[in-house]
């Protein structure tokens, strides 16, 4: 009989520095960059009060005041900060919060940078009839790209039985990978020292699996993407305009030859303006005459001067752009304090 029906509490990993995704977080830290407007981790704290969570707790580091800055009116979820001054990787940022989690018999944990539309519920259930330690949910991707992963080798029952932390493609025992979504149970903490940097792929996992501990998969069939690099970045906002899936508060409209969404009033835009391809625009953007857009993601307080084509192109928050940009990523230096 399970003591606890509800999972109410939850973390979200956010304390890394996103070196993959350079320039765009130089000054923007991946948990709260922007797909098609929508800050990555909003759609994450969305989805988890569609579950029922009632608290999230997130551990940050690189660049966290804007982090915190951001959140200190949030009203999607209660959200608290624990702010690491130096990492302790993923198992050694959750003991830091294990305060947080004391009346708690499961919980969530799951990463800032991963983009999916799972029903939370379905992964709950499945894993408090399944008596393990932890649920870990997969996503079977193709071979070729397993490279990229943690692969998890599962027994007839869905139970681990191997890992394999990014294998090489012809080395690799399965095509399921880990999405760096888990539910654990309070025992976790056992196996997690203090004040030591661990990470749970590499310490918690293997312990867990030499101790003959049941690790449940559920192995998600719906859409997921990590968006680590600037490749899978810019792919998951087109997977938005094509609807793999479904974002709230995403307007997606038609303009010219292409598809809009935009934060920007479409009134303030002239009429001269081409959009072609799948065109992304944030806040308080100005746009002269004459500009034409193809395949872009443009973020927030960017103004675009008459006469300009932007082609293939990332921009990031403030920029000022007096010529044609092509097949580029713009994005503010590190360090730079941006108005």
């Amino acid at each position: 009989m399970h003591t606890q029906k509800k999972i109410k509490k939850a973390m979200i990993l956010a304390a890394g520095v996103g070196s993959r995704l350079e320039p765009l977080t130089n000054t923007v830290p991946k948990p709260i960059t922007p797909i098609c407007n929508q800050v990555c981790m909003d759609i994450i704290l969305n989805n988890l009060k569609a579950c029922g969570i009632e608290k999230v707790i997130a551990n940050t580091h690189y660049l966290a005041n804007k982090i915190h800055e951001l959140y200190k009116k949030n009203t999607i979820l209660p959200i608290e900060f624990l702010n690491e001054t130096t990492l302790s990787g993923t198992a050694g940022g959750l003991k830091k919060c294990e305060a947080f989690f004391k009346d708690e018999e499961n919980f969530i944990v799951l990463s800032s940078d991963g983009l999916c539309d799972i029903n939370l519920n379905n992964v709950i259930n499945t894993h408090l009839e399944s008596n393990a330690i932890t649920t870990i949910v997969t996503k079977e991707v193709s071979k070729n790209n397993v490279y990229k992963y943690g692969v998890i080798v599962t027994d007839e029952n869905n139970f681990v039985s191997k890992f394999q932390e990014k294998p090489k493609v012809e080395e690799a025992l399965s095509k399921q990978i880990n999405t760096g979504i888990y539910i654990f149970n309070k025992r976790i903490f056992h196996y997690i020292p203090q004040n030591t940097f661990f990470d749970f792929a590499k310490n918690v996992f293997p312990a867990l699996l030499k101790n003959n501990e049941k690790i449940n998969t559920y192995n998600y069939k719906g859409y997921w993407t990590d968006i680590g690099t600037i490749d899978e970045y810019i792919k998951c906002n087109n997977d938005v305009f094509n609807k793999y899936i479904n974002l709230k508060n995403v307007n997606i409209k038609n303009f010219n030859n292409g598809k809009l969404i935009s934060n920007t009033n479409f009134n303030n835009m002239p009429q001269s303006l081409i959009i072609e391809g799948n065109c992304v625009i944030g806040r308080n953007c100005q746009i002269g005459e004459n500009v034409k857009l193809k395949n872009v993601i443009i973020w927030d307080n960017v103004i675009i001067k008459s006469g300009v084509t932007l082609e293939n192109v990332v921009v990031g928050n403030n920029f000022n752009i007096c010529e044609s940009v092509y097949n580029k990523i713009l994005a503010n230096k590190k360090n730079l304090v941006t108005v």
